[in-house]
């Protein structure tokens, strides 16, 4: 290999020996990341961090390494070994050491943010106290900054120009300097990606163009809900939705900040809040729509409703990201680093999972797309199911991104939570909530009034258990009913007691599965409204029909549970209103109810609320928000987050003042100083630690062979074992993926299950998904020949 043409320095080097000028890529970073820091009024600090992070590489030893090693991997810190090859440090280094000769004290702490910023831009952000205070200060990281500027770097480079080191604009004072540097990290991070990507490889950039823009997406929005009104029957329920959208519509003119959408299930909400979306993009300049699901099987569902939608628009109109796409941080490597999506779309339909743990991420692949979220309209649909032991810093960062990122928030939901600031009488339990909620509905109690399509019937002793066989010899009564229950062992154990042909629907079902079931539930409820199946429609399902799947029986039993559950069950009973008399909603006290955790929760709260009540508890929404505040009368911050980010750290403004205008006297500042800096140490690796709504660590996902797509499952399979983990395959693999218990996966492997790749498990052998019922791994719980068909 020579090297005559390369130039005397290089940011990276491709398979072709194609030269990648370091001078270059630092400039390049540096304007890329000030422009996305631009919503946020913080180009200055992303330009220097961009300018500085990879200072490191002109230190003799990673040049060397770089051109000895053809491969496009060799740029990333984590893949180079040796001392004399790393590079993340110097950059931070230099910014402390520039800083405080310009500056002073107040410029050396102030320098901590680009120490955040660069040291972490390969690892991740680092804990300051347990992590990143000590990694500065070893003699290979100042080694690595002598090396460095040994080589004279250009002043182009090295120049902090006039950059004023000011702590006094950050967004939401100390409350908010964790999200502020996790936002100037994104853009770094993003930025680096993105120059890299287009070194690699020069057609990439132009795949990421394209995407029509927000104003032909209104367009084509409105023209297909007039042709939706123009063919809807003229019904009660369809003039309600009408009357709904034109709401929706009206109501986006409002200026930004945080609203509700409460609208009973069945009202359309879903359209609806995109209708509020697209229009207060356009009158307010939003950059792009958020769409947040909590649950993970029914986000490809609403991303074809939104797709057919904008069917005259082209195929691609949206990203669709699940929270299982990202690449681990362990086998990172070039491909799986430009493959990290950075949400630039007009239109992303995403989980609450990789929303909320985005926002709270360390990884540089998580957080690459925050800075994108600035400038947009989020809508949280079911929004009662933001989890309660994560709720207090989720409303914190809600907060700050309101009122300082120009983000609106639509809280869209049939059964608002109580989320406004509450005191209790255990100061430990007080909420800091969003207090500022638009309500986009005129009149919600009467909307509500007006949809009500069921008769509840609620149990006339709360204390006494119904037995399984009571319940099954009930639902036998019916010829068109659906039983919802809490958890997948009180669905089979129901579902055994029924008769022949009833069907069942559990989580335990892989995503293929469960589809093609709903497709046959639905096909067969239209069947017996045309008079055209006369067979009994039986179904036994646990809570995944409650969002997202828009069934419509007369009849439905609810297993006591949360208020908020029982009243999304009733959106399945009589949904399009065809019931005059109305649908028949019969909750029940099931047996064996949970012993412990949020389903226990729930239902103390609701028998509390319900207990002696005997109206109808789905029209007086007052109930639903005395249940809320009942619900959440425990610890929001299960895992002290905020204390971790210092998120609820009062920002002292005559101290910040009196430092960065250099007001104090040495002794002072030092003191000054010192006081200051605690709010500064952020510990953002445990945070995101334990920042998880899905305990991954308990938790293993399981392939399984599901009879009916067994051709295409194979296929994948076969992919996987001949070219490893690819971000497409392994979404793909979901489709026939469910969830166990880690320790019932781990005494299942050599019986039935293999493990062909590190937290992905596989069923080898068939008997244990079961055509049904679906996995039946725990047979020591369930003996399968009782479900024979």
């Amino acid at each position: 290999m020579t090297h005559k043409q390369l130039p005397e320095f290089l940011a990276h080097i491709d398979q072709n020996c194609t030269p990648h000028s370091l001078h270059e890529h630092l400039l390049k970073v540096a304007a890329l990341a000030a422009e996305k820091a631009a919503p946020f009024m913080a180009q200055d600090w992303a330009k220097l961090a961009g300018q500085w992070h990879d200072l490191g590489k002109y230190r003799p030893g990673f040049q060397q390494y770089i051109r000895q090693v053809n491969g496009v991997d060799a740029h990333i810190e984590n893949k180079v070994g040796g001392r004399e090859k790393t590079h993340s440090a110097a950059g931070a280094l230099w910014a402390i050491q520039t800083l405080r000769e310009k500056h002073g004290p107040g410029g050396e702490l102030a320098a901590r943010v680009f120490a955040y910023l660069i040291a972490s831009h390969h690892a991740g952000l680092y804990d300051w106290d347990s992590g990143l205070a000590a990694e500065l200060v070893k003699e290979d990281r100042r080694s690595e900054l002598a090396e460095a500027l040994a080589a004279n770097p250009p002043d182009a480079i090295l120049s902090a120009a006039d950059f004023v080191p000011d702590l006094r604009n950050i967004p939401g004072g100390s409350a908010g300097f964790a999200l502020w540097v996790r936002m100037l990290f994104s853009c770094l991070v993003d930025a680096d990606f993105l120059d890299t990507e287009a070194f690699f490889d020069q057609a990439k950039p132009g795949c990421r163009q394209g995407f029509p823009s927000l104003g032909a997406m209104l367009a084509a929005f409105d023209e297909h809900m007039d042709t939706v009104e123009a063919q809807a029957a003229d019904t009660q329920v369809n003039q309600l939705r009408a009357d709904i959208l034109r709401q929706c519509r009206d109501k986006a003119e409002l200026p930004p900040g945080f609203f509700s959408l409460t609208v009973p299930t069945g009202g359309g909400k879903t359209l609806a809040s995109l209708a509020f979306a697209l229009r207060h993009a356009a009158k307010h300049s939003k950059r792009r729509i958020i769409y947040a699901i909590p649950y993970t099987s029914i986000i490809e569902q609403t991303a074809d409703v939104f797709r057919s939608v904008f069917k005259s628009l082209g195929d691609e109109v949206l990203i669709e990201h699940h929270s299982q796409a990202d690449a681990d941080e362990k086998s990172e490597n070039a491909r799986s680093r430009l493959a990290c999506e950075n949400w630039d779309a007009p239109l992303i339909v995403t989980t609450n999972v990789q929303l909320f743990e985005s926002l709270f991420a360390a990884k540089t692949s998580r957080c690459r797309k925050l800075h994108n979220i600035a400038g947009s309209v989020i809508v949280l649909d079911e929004a009662q199911q933001l989890p309660p032991e994560f709720l207090q810093p989720i409303l914190d960062v809600l907060n700050l991104l309101v009122k300082h990122y120009d983000v609106s928030f639509v809280l869209c939901t049939a059964t608002q939570p109580a989320l406004s600031s509450t005191r209790y009488f255990d100061a430990n339990r007080n909420l800091r909530g969003l207090d500022d909620v638009r309500e986009i509905i005129d009149d919600p109690d009467a909307l509500y009034a007006q949809l009500k399509r069921v008769n509840v019937e609620l149990p006339a002793d709360w204390s006494t258990p119904v037995s399984w066989e009571s319940v099954a010899q009930s639902l036998q009564q019916e010829d068109c009913v659906l039983a919802i229950v809490n958890t997948r062992k009180a669905a089979r154990e129901l579902h055994r007691l029924m008769p022949p042909g009833t069907i069942h629907l559990s989580a335990l079902m892989c995503g293929a599965h469960r589809t093609a079931v709903i497709d046959t539930i639905k096909a067969r409820l239209k069947a017996k409204r045309e008079g055209l199946d006369t067979e009994p429609l039986r179904v036994i399902s646990t809570q995944l029909v409650e969002a997202g799947v828009d069934l419509d029986f007369p009849v439905v039993w609810r297993a006591l549970a949360g208020l908020d559950s029982i009243a999304q069950a009733a959106g399945r009973c009589n949904r399009e209103g065809r019931i005059e008399a109305g649908g028949r909603v019969v909750v029940f006290i099931p047996e064996n109810q949970p012993k412990r955790g949020l389903q226990l929760a729930g239902i103390e709260a609701c028998r509390s609320v319900l207990s002696g009540f005997s109206g109808d508890p789905l029209i007086q929404r007052e109930l639903m928000h005395c249940y809320f505040k009942d619900f959440y009368a425990r610890d929001l911050d299960k895992h002290k987050i905020a204390t971790l980010l210092n998120s609820n750290a009062p920002p002292d403004e005559r101290l910040v003042t009196a430092i960065f205008e250099n007001l104090l006297e040495p002794r002072l500042m030092e003191k000054a100083i010192a006081k200051l800096a605690p709010s500064l140490s952020v510990q953002f690796r445990e945070a995101a630690r334990l920042f998880r709504l899905i305990e991954d660590d308990e938790n293993a996902s399981v392939v399984v062979r599901y009879a009916a797509n067994r051709g295409e499952l194979d296929m994948l399979l076969n992919t996987l074992k001949k070219d490893g983990p690819q971000r497409w395959l392994m979404r793909k693999l979901q489709r026939y993926t469910i969830s166990i218990s880690k320790r019932e996966a781990e005494r299942l492997i050599g019986r039935g299950l293999s493990l062909p790749m590190p937290g992905l498990y596989v069923q080898s052998a068939d008997g244990l998904y079961h055509e049904q019922l679906g996995f039946l791994g725990d047979k020591d719980v369930f003996n399968p020949a009782a479900y024979a068909t």
